[in-house]
């Protein structure tokens, strides 16, 4: 469009058309989260909790709190998780200016152990009927194992067999006892998660000693009985029954008191973005774990065949993704820089073979390395037994072959260069005059030299070499059409 001047001002009228749009765009945007400000945001949390959850409640509570939500929703259910993640959601709630309920639904849902620590940090804590929380316990120091009461035998009279009144009286004795870790290490770990959960209780005002049960001994509660025990606010149906429970309530947020106004409020259920299923896909240790091999062998490939092009590719990103899921997962560096000397062992046998004692060393690296690399306790962030046996397997597979293929060209003869071509036969193609002349060598003329006399057509033998004159002898007896031309 023609440019008009306003006269003394400079600026052009096609300026102000442009500031004009951009204004109405940040306009209809502004009035778009004034929108987003009449509705509650639900975020679903199913799983367990991880990186990949953190990633999505950190990005979900800054659209809630740009937005001006008037309220966030955690549905859950879930067996638990990573306790660094766990304690990363439970920031996110304690600093949210924007109160957060946690409900555990639908029916038949759990929140069990990272679970009931993020119900606890909530601002109201709300549970579906035939649902359950608890089971809390840090996994690492949990079932019962040696130094933990329970584990022995009944006690039996000396006859072998058990009294049956003092059975029962052990029983009771025992499921009454408070149990305790076996040692100094474990017991650290469960303090400090008693006093961690404790202290949630405390500041949302809910029982704090069945919080400390349920680290203790594991112990898990019905919605019901929960409700009874004041370890949670609310029993509702669904996400109505819900809204209208917690209407009127006053809460304490980061920034102060809030009078919730809920009922009636419309819901915004907040999906998962690709990035987040990537996320949650490459974080899965075993997919990590499969992107890290095909990273390594890829540029290992690559190295080894210059101009491939498709392995370093494949290798450069495999091996970045495997990176940062590394980065957001609980790494055994130890495990790491093994399973990193078993791989370099393993190339080096392909490039100075050692007739399997490098690749040998290089696969029990490996393996170890592989069993040493994730440990959280938690079952959904492990590595799968039979993944690492059977990549074992196949680097095994590969040493195997690297190291016959090494043993049956040390054996083979000779087929090329100084040793063969002293090895081997050669026809005079000309008369020698004082001692030299030329002979036909496996396709190609050369300059020879003999200390006899040698005639053309004559079969001669290579004696010496001497950069690229040959040091010949005659053959008697032997047929020039039997030798290398």
């Amino acid at each position: 469009m023609p440019s008009i001047t306003i006269a003394g001002s400079g600026v052009s009228m096609s300026r102000y058309l442009f500031l004009f749009l951009f204004l109405l765009l940040v306009g209809l945007n502004g009035s778009h989260l004034a929108a987003n400000g009449n509705r509650a945001m639900l975020f679903e949390v199913d799983g367990a909790i991880g990186p990949a959850t953190v990633d999505y409640l950190q990005r979900g509570f800054r659209q809630a709190r740009d937005a001006g939500a008037p309220l966030i929703i955690l549905r859950m259910d879930t067996p638990g998780g990573l306790d660094t993640s766990m304690r990363d959601v439970i920031r996110l709630v304690i600093d949210s200016p924007v109160p957060v309920a946690t409900y555990v639904a639908p029916g038949g849902a759990r929140a069990a152990s990272a679970g009931t620590y993020i119900l606890y940090a909530s601002h109201v804590a709300a549970m579906a009927p035939g649902t359950n929380l608890g089971a809390a316990t840090p996994v690492q120091i949990g079932g019962g194992g040696p130094g933990f009461p329970g584990g022995g035998d009944d006690d039996e009279d000396e006859n072998g067999e058990a009294d049956n009144g003092e059975e029962d009286a052990d029983r009771e004795q025992e499921r009454d006892r408070p149990r305790q870790p076996a040692s100094a290490s474990e017991r650290k770990v469960l303090n400090d998660a008693i006093a961690y959960i404790r202290a949630l209780a405390e500041m949302r005002d809910r029982n704090a000693d069945w919080a400390e049960e349920a680290v203790r001994d594991a112990a898990s509660l019905g919605s019901r009985e929960a409700l009874e025990k004041n370890v949670i606010d609310i029993v509702a149906e669904n996400l109505e029954d819900l809204l209208a429970q917690m209407d009127g309530r006053t809460v304490k947020v980061s920034v102060g008191e809030v009078t919730l106004r809920t009922e009636g409020l419309q819901v915004q259920v907040v999906e998962r973005d690709w990035r987040n299923e990537l996320l949650a896909i490459i974080t899965n240790p075993n997919v990590a774990y499969i992107l890290m091999l095909v990273g390594v062998y890829g540029l290992f490939f690559e190295l080894a065949n210059p101009g491939a092009i498709v392995p370093g590719v494949l290798g450069g990103i495999s091996i970045l993704l495997a990176l940062f899921a590394f980065q957001a997962l609980p790494i055994n560096y130890a495990g790491l820089a093994l399973m990193g000397l078993g791989i370099a062992f393993i190339a080096a046998e392909a490039f100075m073979p050692s007739f399997g004692i490098l690749g040998i060393g290089g696969l029990v690296a490996f393996a170890l390395g592989s069993l040493l690399l994730i440990d959280t306790g938690v079952a959904a962030y492990e590595l799968s037994m039979t993944l690492v046996l059977s990549l074992t397997a196949v680097s095994g597979l590969i040493v195997f072959g690297i190291a016959t293929m090494a043993l049956k060209a040390h054996r083979k003869p000779v087929t090329s260069g100084r040793e063969q071509i002293l090895q081997d036969s050669a026809v005079a193609v000309e008369d020698f005059s004082g001692g030299r002349g030329k002979v036909r060598l496996q396709g190609e003329l050369w300059n020879a030299e003999a200390d006899g006399p040698v005639q053309r057509g004559q079969v001669v033998r290579v004696v010496s070499m001497n950069g690229l004159e040959l040091r010949v002898q005659a053959v008697d007896d032997t047929a020039a059409s039997n030798t290398n031309q």
